[in-house]
């Protein structure tokens, strides 16, 4: 068995152990997502949800979307998004920001290009996809 990472909020109410045994890896560049982090990109890790646990702040957890299917969990003191719950709740995409520990996998791809913001460049070699299935 891999390794457990650790993760968390900005401000450490909220932390979380995850095995490295991710299945993919991708940057995100659809606006939901810009919106989200407020950032160009998401980049996240995807891992079957039973394989991530919340080790430390569980009372301190926002939820933001449908609790019993897709949604984002957020730290309700300082606002980070640390994963988001998908696939009907099989899934969690771990955004690799939150992680305090390495993981083996790297981003693969860049998926909803075809909606990135337009002041942002794409400036490495990964393969770039307009949409993802």
């Amino acid at each position: 068995m891999k390794p457990l990472l650790a993760g968390g909020c900005l401000c450490g109410a909220v932390r979380y152990s995850v095995n490295d045994e991710f299945a993919y890896a991708l940057n995100c560049h659809c606006s939901n997502c810009r919106r989200s982090t407020g950032s160009a990109f998401k980049p996240f890790a995807g891992i079957e949800r039973e394989k991530l646990q919340i080790t430390q702040g569980e009372d301190e957890v926002l939820i933001f979307g449908d609790a019993k299917a897709s949604h984002d969990v957020r730290c309700k003191r300082c606002g980070s998004l640390m994963f988001s719950v998908v696939r009907d709740g099989a899934f969690v995409h771990v955004t690799l920001g939150t992680l305090a520990d390495t993981p083996s996998i790297r981003p693969r791809a860049h998926i909803f290009v075809g909606s990135k913001a337009p002041w942002y460049s794409i400036t490495d070699q990964l393969p770039q996809y307009d949409e993802f299935d």
